[in-house]
């Protein structure tokens, strides 16, 4: 074998992500987990569920307030997400 047909474990894990149509998925639930990360702590908080399907980002919140705030950034906040990610993951967001 030559050096050039060697392949790194992280560059196999990401072929056979992509072969098996896993790497989606992946990317989706990184999205979720982020959402801390990206709104900060008191927003999470009002936060009661968070959970994706088919590219749009689903919030429910327990404040009114919370909700009109977000969905003046929302846009900004796909951004966010789909930069962190590397890929255009967010769609669109859902606030309930």
């Amino acid at each position: 074998m030559r050096r050039s047909e060697f392949q790194s474990l992280g560059s196999a894990i990401k072929d056979y992500l992509k072969v098996e149509k896993i790497d989606g998925k992946i990317a989706e639930l990184e999205a979720v987990n982020m959402w801390e990360s990206i709104i900060g702590k008191q927003i999470a908080n009002a936060t009661s569920s968070i959970y994706m399907k088919e590219g749009v980002l689903y919030i429910h919140l327990r404040s009114s307030i919370v909700r009109n705030q977000l969905f003046m950034m929302r846009n900004e906040i796909i951004q966010a997400i789909n930069q962190r990610i590397g890929s255009r993951v967010v769609k669109s967001i859902v606030l309930k």
